[in-house]
């Protein structure tokens, strides 16, 4: 089993018992998402607060173990939300490919989409 594989099934295990143990079983399924997103945001900003992104304050010492942590607490809702639009970690993976070469077809000006051709090499 690759990693991602095993994190799509220690994800799927961990969301089961939390469901079972807090008795969640009446929440709709875009209700998940919407908790998930929100969850995503709340950790987002836990993950900010570990950045210097205040310029009114004195910069601090990076704490790279509580960023790499805040990342992985991210990683979780976003895997919870994947299983939860269907989507396993064979699609997520076919998904991240397309997507990639979308990225760098934009960055080399051969994306069918406008706006990403970089200034003089516009076509």
């Amino acid at each position: 089993m690759d990693k991602l594989d095993r994190i799509f099934q220690m994800q799927r295990a961990l969301d089961e018992e939390i469901v079972q143990r807090r008795g969640l079983t009446d929440i709709t399924n875009e209700e998940w998402l919407q908790k998930d997103v929100l969850a995503i945001l709340s950790e987002l900003g836990e993950l900010l607060n570990e950045l210097n992104f205040k310029w009114w304050k004195n910069d601090k010492e990076l704490n790279m173990p509580a960023i790499r942590e805040e990342m992985a607490d991210i990683l979780h809702f976003f895997i919870s939300m994947c299983m939860r639009a269907g989507m396993g970690a064979d699609a997520l993976f076919a998904l991240y490919l397309d997507k990639n070469k979308e990225n760098f077809d934009r960055q080399h000006g051969l994306s069918k989409k406008p706006g990403y051709a970089l200034p003089g090499n516009e076509t």
